[in-house]
Parts: structure tokens; C-alpha cells; sequence
């Protein structure tokens, strides 16, 4: 196996794994005016930065490589924003928000688990996979945290 197929795989995989958690952090920052509650913005505010963290982890890792991560398209970010928005317009309580974002997450988690078992026998390198399996840990511990504002 070519090292220069090692990267080109472990690229497409850490991109993919960028929008993931690129997607969580804009979530948050999209949702954080609509929290009232003291507790809940602080659950938030940590997790904002722990998505960021891992997405500094994942373009150093890209920039190590020469490369850069891909950025999500101005039109889905935009989506989002926009499916949100439309999501508190009626119900913007602190348990809503909860369940939105517990939602998020369970999506994530899936997102996530599907990409390491579809690249986990491949060229992809051991320390994006092993990334991956971190942000799976936290996206499921962060769901049961958010649970108490249910």
C-alpha cells in the first residue's frame, strides 16, 4: 500500500470527519442566543469547545500532510441555519433544545461510527481513526449530560 494512498484516503476520511464537527460547533453557535438557562449554556459553551478542539486536531493533522480541511458549502451551512431557526421559532425552551441537540449528536454518533467501519480496513491512518473514536466517546458521553435538561 502506497503511502501516497494512505493519505489520500486518510484525507477524504478527515474531511468528512471535519464537517461532522464543524456541523456541531455552528449548531451551538446558531442555538446559544436562544438559551436562557444558566446551566444549559454552559453544558453548550464546553461543547462548543470541545467540537473546536477536535477540529483544530483534525487540520493539524491535514496541515502536517500539506493539506487542509474542506469546509461544508455555504448553501448547507445555510440549511442548517435555516432548519433551526425554523425548529425554536414555536418552541425555544430549554428542553427543546435539549432534545435538538441530543438529536444532533445522535446523529453525529452515527455519522461518525459509519465512517470509521467504512474506512477501518483501509488506508486510513491509525491516529484519524483513533480521533474519530474519541469524538464517538464524547458525542455519546454529551448526550447523556444533556439528558438532565430534558
Amino acid at each position: 500500500m502506497s503511502e501516497q494512498n494512505s493519505k489520500t484516503v486518510t484525507k477524504k476520511f478527515l474531511d468528512s470527519l471535519y464537517k461532522n464537527v464543524k456541523m456541531g460547533a455552528d449548531s451551538i453557535i446558531d442555538l446559544m442566543p436562544k438559551v436562557k438557562d444558566k446551566g444549559m449554556r454552559e453544558e453548550m459553551t464546553a461543547e462548543l469547545e470541545r467540537y473546536e478542539k477536535f477540529a483544530t486536531s483534525i487540520r493539524d493533522i491535514l496541515f502536517k500532510a500539506g493539506d487542509e480541511p474542506k469546509e461544508e458549502s455555504f448553501m448547507a451551512k445555510a440549511m442548517t441555519k435555516m432548519g433551526i431557526e425554523m425548529n425554536t421559532m414555536m418552541d425555544s425552551t430549554t428542553s427543546h433544545i435539549a432534545d435538538m441537540m441530543i438529536q444532533g449528536a445522535t446523529m453525529g454518533v452515527t455519522d461518525t461510527t459509519k465512517l470509521i467501519r467504512e474506512y477501518e480496513n483501509t488506508a486510513c491512518s491509525e491516529e484519524a481513526l483513533a480521533l474519530a473514536r474519541e469524538t464517538v466517546r464524547y458525542e455519546e458521553e454529551s448526550i447523556e449530560r444533556l439528558k438532565k435538561f430534558l
